[in-house]
């Protein structure tokens, strides 16, 4: 069910209004472990547009932000070879929510607490609009991609699988 209220700023819209950055917003009805597929099924887009973000970390635990299309998983192997780390693993929730300053959920890649590595599945910069977290649980911002390479300084990589 989409709501239609206005959503409070966060730290990420604080940052991209800062930078002039058009964004509209899609707040929903935030789902437990509803993901991607979810909010782009209430709010009535494409999974392959609603783009996740992922707290990951290598190796050595050091904290990398991946962007994935929301009906994809992410191969570690693939980034960890693209990205030159040994390997690459999803950070446990109370780890991943430490380092972005966000809840599992609701991870925004703009405005973390901590600096972190960006890398995007490189076919998200093909699509004219995304839509990814805007800083809480239930809501969407959509706008133009390239915003996550000039604002994030994304790496485009390839490591999308096929959802199951």
């Amino acid at each position: 069910m989409a709501r239609k209220d206005h959503v409070s700023e966060t730290p990420a819209t604080a940052l991209l209004k800062a930078h002039k950055v058009a964004f509209t917003e899609h707040p929903y009805d935030y789902l437990e472990h509803g993901g991607a597929q979810h909010s782009a099924q209430v709010l009535g887009f494409d999974p392959f547009m609603v783009v996740k973000t992922l707290i990951m970390q290598d190796q050595d635990a050091k904290p990398l932000v991946v962007l994935m299309h929301g009906n994809r998983k992410v191969s570690t192997k693939n980034l960890a070879r693209q990205i030159g780390a040994k390997s690459v693993e999803p950070c446990k929730p109370e780890t991943a929510n430490k380092h972005s300053g966000y809840l599992v959920g609701g991870t925004s890649p703009f405005a973390t607490r901590k600096t972190m590595p960006v890398f995007m599945e490189e076919t998200i910069l093909a699509l004219p609009r995304i839509l990814i977290n805007g800083g809480r649980r239930g809501y969407l911002v959509q706008m133009d991609p390239q915003v996550c390479v000039q604002l994030l300084g994304a790496w485009p990589v390839q490591c999308a699988l096929q959802e199951d």
